[in-house]
């Protein structure tokens, strides 16, 4: 099957699922926990909402800047993610798989994301060199070739 074919609405809906869960999780999360803190808690709660507003796009179409976007949110929450357990971000340090299971979920739903956009990717590379037209013979070979004009 080709990303053209049916398998495209069903990879677009499984990114926009994987991005609309990490937001979910995000959502609740400053909803029952973070959004005391000062930097961290609007920060979850942007991550959210861009989430399932780039979601919700992705189930119309999925142009690169769209892909884009997704494969930024789910980088961006993995590297904040791995920030908040080694460096902190913003004086706001975790430790492990906490808060669980919630931590682990968002990872599992980041990681699709990034997954599903790397074959969506493939797929759609592997479609466009097989449109291309056939390679012409470089210009030194046509040149021997060719027959002299008349």
């Amino acid at each position: 099957m080709t990303v053209g074919g049916l398998l495209a609405p069903a990879v677009r809906a499984a990114i926009a699922a994987t991005l609309a869960g990490s937001g979910y999780i995000h959502a609740r999360l400053y909803a029952d926990e973070y959004r005391f803190l000062p930097v961290v808690g609007p920060l979850f709660l942007l991550q959210a909402s861009a989430s399932f507003a780039v979601a919700a796009l992705l189930l119309i179409g999925m142009p690169p800047l769209l892909r884009l976007a997704a494969a930024g949110m789910a980088l961006g929450a993995l590297g904040g993610f791995a920030a908040s357990r080694t460096v902190g971000v913003f004086g706001f340090t975790e430790h492990g798989l906490q808060p669980a299971p919630q931590a682990l979920l968002s990872i599992l739903a980041e990681a699709g994301t990034l997954l599903l956009l790397a074959i969506w990717q493939a797929t759609v590379t592997r479609q466009d060199r097989a449109a291309r037209p056939p390679l012409r013979a470089p210009v030194w070979d046509q040149a021997i070739t060719r027959t002299p004009p008349k």
